[in-house]
């Protein structure tokens, strides 16, 4: 909406009626009284109360409620201060929250999504913003949507798809909008800290079977291939982005809550939006592929230009898509840093062009189809330091069966435990992690469960059952713990009534040392150890359940997660300034 639908008076700018309310610190819109009005009605208005004293006319006054005193009248500036009220100490100042904190507009696939702080002005314009909001089915790919109680992952995709003004000059301007790049970004439990995980659209992936529901309400099944590189689980056989999501958790175990998609034209309208964003260059660059011509030293770029830049290649590093990986993310943590900064969040005329930018420049799922729940995301993004936010990429190696080298492979050295690490909400940045009494108590508890003595192996009585984990698991488990552990008093008891996403042992009070040397051999947290009750195996004798959940990584494969990431593994953090090399 324009505006004319927002009460818009002559040829004021809807962002010159944002006005700072001195008592919140916040931005409100205002529509000034004596405005011709648009033929949108506005919000209704109370009738003045009686109980307010010395309201100016034309303005509703607020109702006092019954009992309360009126506060006195506001001093002026370089006036004396006021006596208290008898009877009534001074009032404490309101604690300003930090409008840092309030905010948080992300970026991904080469960008992600924009916090609309500007929206909470008006039920007509929010109503507009809606009308920008480009959603399609997520085909049961995601988890049906985050949670404000848990840990988030939204997957961002940017497409190659020459869509928009002036993109048809770039590349194959006939691409069906293939996965270009794309991130995992989850955000840990306590909001405390984030990472940003790059998939290289060159790495080689099986992409799974594909449900899709078409415009005609029918579902079709898009059959999956193997050995492919990545970015062809989006476009490739009219796969849509739902493809993308299920390719992911088949590559990494983490199932997205929502995604969202850019194409080229969000690079553009986003980064224009905030005023650019600022660039370091440790070289000249002169990218003929890219057309970004700029020389070394600090840039602010927007619009063609900051395209050029996430574009570029050729022209950094090794020349290949890796070496683009590393200049977007730098490019993502600059504007990060624009987005954070008080020239933006403060800036209510910014704040509606990011508005409007964000909502027509993302297609997201269904589940995220509305302000409202952007919104809410938003908040909860918002709570973020940019200093714990880490950009990393999945751990790669040259695919050794080629010997002109275009594709990459997985690094089975490194990328199980960077997977790991998300999936267990764990930190690649040291912080201080938020924690009430009740938290702190119970991870003393389970602390607690692995002091103590342990039983000898060939006294461990256990049966193990497959709760979750590959067909097969639990008698590859029974064999590991037998002939490699000295676990003779073992058994294979089959498939769990229900499948768990994490792996338990349970066991009863007099078998805690049982329980202990078994957690010892595999691994497990005291989290995983459930005192409870025994169960009688097929000798009629009192054991211990070990069921294996979704987290199994294989027989002899401990269940201990890693603290920090794998020796070599690139990393970054939002707040530092890296200068493209």
């Amino acid at each position: 909406m324009d505006a004319q639908g927002r009460g818009r008076a002559g040829d004021i700018d809807p962002a010159d009626q944002w006005v700072l309310n001195p008592h919140t610190g916040e931005y409100e819109l205002r529509l000034t009284p004596s405005a011709p009005q648009s033929g949108i009605p506005g919000p209704r208005r109370s009738a003045p109360s009686p109980n307010r004293v010395g309201a100016p006319a034309g303005r509703t006054a607020t109702p006092v409620a019954p009992g309360r005193a009126v506060p006195p009248p506001r001093r002026r500036r370089g006036a004396p201060p006021a006596e208290p009220l008898p009877g009534r100490r001074g009032r404490r100042p309101v604690k300003q929250k930090s409008k840092a904190k309030k905010a948080l507009l992300w970026t991904g696939g080469t960008m992600a999504f924009v916090l609309v702080a500007a929206a909470g002005g008006g039920y007509l314009y929010i109503r507009h913003l809606n009308g920008n909001i480009t959603s399609v089915s997520d085909d049961g790919a995601s988890t049906g949507g985050f949670q404000s109680d848990k840990a988030i992952n939204i997957l961002l995709i940017g497409t190659d798809k020459r869509t928009g003004a002036g993109n048809e000059s770039y590349g194959d301007k006939n691409s069906v909008g293939h996965a270009d790049t794309t991130i995992l970004l989850h955000v840990s439990k306590d909001r405390t800290n984030a990472t940003a995980l790059s998939i290289p659209r060159d790495l080689i992936v099986d992409v799974p079977d594909c449900e899709t529901k078409q415009e005609d309400g029918s579902t079709k099944v898009i059959p999956g291939t193997d050995d492919v590189r990545f970015n062809t689980s989006l476009g490739q056989d009219e796969r849509t982005p739902s493809c993308t999501v299920r390719t992911v958790t088949e590559l990494t175990g983490i199932q997205a809550d929502n995604f969202m998609v850019a194409d080229f034209n969000a690079v553009k309208t986003l980064t224009t939006a905030v005023g650019g964003v600022e660039i370091c260059l440790a070289k000249d660059i002169d990218d003929e592929d890219s057309k970004l011509k700029l020389s070394k030293g600090t840039h602010t770029i927007s619009g063609e230009q900051a395209l050029a830049f996430v574009r570029t290649r050729h022209s950094v590093g090794f020349g290949g898509d890796l070496s683009r990986i590393t200049l977007q993310q730098e490019f993502l943590s600059a504007l990060m840093r624009k987005l954070k900064s008080n020239d933006t969040l403060t800036n209510p005329t910014k704040m509606i062009k990011l508005a409007e930018a964000g909502t027509k420049a993302l297609t997201v799922d269904s589940n995220l189809d509305s302000i409202g729940k952007l919104k809410d995301l938003g908040l909860e993004l918002g709570k973020l330091n940019v200093k714990n936010l880490t950009f990393t990429t999945v751990p790669v190696v040259d695919n050794p069966t080629e010997k002109v080298k275009a594709t990459v492979v997985l690094n089975d050295a490194t990328a199980p435990t960077v997977f790991d690490m998300i999936k267990n909400d764990v930190s690649f940045t040291e912080v201080k992690k938020k924690a009430s009494a009740s938290k702190n108590a119970e991870a003393a508890e389970e602390a607690a469960r692995l002091k103590g003595t342990e039983s000898a192996a060939s006294e461990v009585r256990v049966r193990i059952l497959n709760g979750g984990a590959a067909a097969g698991s639990a008698q590859a488990e029974l064999e590991y713990l037998q002939n490699e552990e000295g676990v003779l008093k073992s058994e294979n008891a089959g498939n769990a009534d229900a499948a768990l996403s994490r792996t338990t042992l349970e066991y009863a009070p007099d078998q805690a040392d049982q329980a202990r040397r078994l957690a010892a051999i595999l691994g497990l947290s005291g989290a995983q150890l459930k005192p409870g009750k025994s169960v009688t195996n097929s000798q009629g004798l009192p054991t211990m359940t070990l069921t294996l959940g979704k987290d199994f990584k294989g027989a002899g494969v401990s269940f201990t997660t890693a603290t920090k990431a794998p020796e070599g593994v690139q990393q970054s953090t939002a707040d530092k300034v890296e200068c493209a090399k």
